[in-house]
């Protein structure tokens, strides 16, 4: 069976299905199944998970543009003899089972930062890797300079409704250099407008540039864990792969390559990968790394200039589901009607008349703190009768930190039976101030609704003491006990508040006094106010050392925070004892 299939391949498979589901049956060690645990190594089979409709509905990261259809080897190489200088004679196997030192440095950072930021995710490097490969061919055999900004840009074609999806320019042409339509961009072929909102500063550079692999790939990281998918089970992974190309096939390679890399790779100098020779708009998959044989026309150009409409297939990343005979591309007679676009709405959509509030409660809460209120919106028709199964996308928009749970800006939400979709719960960052959630039907014109939130400093409403030990001292000399208070706020610890102390005049008069008890400043000199003092996690507030001059007497020493907390402590100065010990009766002084 196995010989059978080998020789089926080698005459040249139509489909990435059809390659994929082969070099399953082959060995179930290079099945391409998720993680081992749930799917057992099973191959991923058409048809076996059907994209979410939540994904369908709402787009993916690149608009279902063409990809490459390349496998990889039937036997992973030898990781142990990578080749190690720029020039060195670069066999196909080395060269994918090799990934461009820069590139692969980039999904291993993503990697990192998204087991901290989203520890629930389990994203695998690899798996950005397998994207990277099937997307741009780890960005061109990684043609990128130390910073990880491609040499070039790499662009898939104009998504003009041609044979790919209709997506109108909505970058101005800032990315792709094309102001008429979109087209995906980057080494993780991301569209513009997915971008607007995905994108992410990888290098620390302070910029979101689709065209550095940095960028690109914590992008895609992020893109691929939004929505709490854990990556670690076979359904999450499916998921999330399905919402970057929404094609069952595109899920199989992706799936394979990912395999592969998970059995070692190594790292190749920058340049020297090798790039897939066929893409999925070809209609024909002349050319899938170590199966077939190679094309015999040469591999289309990611040079920037949009590619001409396929004449095969049906593009938009889909591939054919039926094996054809290699033809000769033919100009189209008549102009190819395009393909329903990732924005186009479900049906009922058409009924919906503008989108209204439902209920919403005020939205205001401290920095660092989750949002008590939802927002909550109803989409309905004139009539006021609500529209269910349409989806809602939630924006948030401000120069706050806010997110939505899961640290992402965007949530997109499908209405009830009742027309109704609440966004995920609200969680603000550590920037005060306000910020802007708007709604819109995907793929739809009808009137949206704008909430405004409000971000405020942290609070807290009561400072207590955690002692009542005197604070004494004698002139001249510092107060053996340093102060600590504890902050809370609706009973609650509150850390990280801001507080200030003030030694005052009096109860009455909180200006500060010019002589008496100090602190002392990072010059040694004496402060009697101190300001950006912080509450600890736990709550607790512990001053600095407090010092006497020479005057004597009570003195009063205020702390107060945002909300209301204040506390006035005591503070006594004394002069020290100095009667005479009296001399014991009938002992000669």
């Amino acid at each position: 069976m196995a010989a059978h299939i080998g020789r089926r391949l080698r005459k040249g498979a139509a489909t990435t299905a059809v390659a994929a589901a082969a070099v399953a049956a082959l060995s179930a060690s290079q099945a391409p199944g998720a993680t081992g645990e749930e799917d057992h190594g099973r191959p991923a089979t058409a048809g076996s998970v059907a994209p979410s409709p939540d994904i369908a509905a709402d787009g993916h990261a690149t608009g279902d543009s063409p990809y490459y259809t390349d496998l990889p080897p039937l036997r992973s190489p030898d990781p142990s003899t990578p080749p190690s200088t720029i020039g060195t004679p670069v066999s196909r196997g080395d060269a994918e089972a090799g990934i461009p030192a820069t590139v692969l440095d980039a999904y291993k950072r993503a990697e990192a930062e998204l087991r901290t930021s989203k520890p629930g995710c389990n994203l695998p490097w690899q798996l950005l890797a397998a994207i990277g490969k099937v997307e741009s061919g780890q960005a061109r055999g990684g043609k990128v300079d130390a910073q990880g900004n491609t040499i070039g840009r790499i662009l898939g074609p104009q998504l003009d409704g041609n044979g790919f999806a209709l997506i109108p320019d909505t970058d101005h042409g800032a990315y792709d250099g094309n102001s008429t339509y979109d087209q995906a961009v980057g080494p993780m072929q991301f569209i513009p407008s997915t971008w607007a909102w995905a994108g992410r500063d990888g290098n620390g550079d302070g910029k979101k540039d689709p065209n550095n692999i940095y960028d690109a790939a914590l992008a895609a990281g992020h893109y691929l864990c939004r929505y709490d998918w854990n990556l670690g089970t076979d359904q999450g992974l499916r998921t999330a792969i399905l919402s970057y190309n929404n094609s069952q096939d595109y899920l199989n390679l992706v799936l394979t390559w990912l395999e592969f890399y998970r059995k070692g790779t190594h790292s190749v100098p920058n340049g020297t990968g090798s790039v897939p020779s066929r893409r999925s708009d070809q209609g024909t998959s002349g050319g899938t790394g170590g199966h077939t044989s190679p094309p015999t026309s040469p591999p289309p150009s990611h040079s920037g200039t949009p590619s001409a409409p396929p004449t095969t297939g049906n593009g938009g990343g889909h591939g054919s589901s039926t094996p054809k005979p290699p033809t000769t591309p033919k100009p189209p007679t008549t102009p190819t009607p395009p393909p329903s676009t990732p924005t186009t709405p479900p049906t009922n959509s058409q009924s919906v008349d503008h989108l209204a509030d439902a209920g919403t409660a005020p939205l205001t809460t401290m920095a660092g703190h989750a949002f008590d209120a939802k927002i909550a919106t109803r989409a309905v028709t004139k009539a006021g009768a609500g529209v269910p199964k349409v989806r809602v996308r939630f924006t948030i928009t401000g120069d706050t930190d806010a997110t939505f749970a899961g640290g992402e800006t965007v949530a997109t939400i499908a209405t009830d039976t009742k027309g109704l979709a609440t966004a995920p719960a609200l969680q603000a960052g550590e920037k005060t101030g306000d910020f802007t959630v708007t709604t819109v039907i995907v793929g739809h014109r009808a009137k949206g609704v704008t909430y405004k939130a409000t971000v405020t400093e942290r609070a807290a409403d009561t400072l207590t003491r955690t002692d009542d030990t005197p604070l004494t001292c004698t002139p001249g000399g510092e107060f053996a006990q340093q102060l600590q208070l504890k902050a809370t706020y609706k009973k609650a610890a509150a850390d990280k508040v801001a507080a200030t102390a003030t030694l005052i005049k009096a109860a009455d008069d909180p200006t500060a006094t010019d002589k008496g008890p100090y602190f002392k400043d990072a010059d040694g000199k004496p402060v009697r106010t101190l300001t950006g003092l912080l509450t600890d996690d736990k709550g607790l507030l512990t001053l600095p050392k407090l010092y006497a001059d020479d005057t004597t007497g009570t003195f009063l020493l205020r702390i107060t925070t945002p909300g209301g907390g204040t506390v006035t402590v005591e503070l006594k100065v004394t002069a020290p004892d100095t009667t005479p010990t009296p001399t014991p009766s009938g002992t000669a002084s």
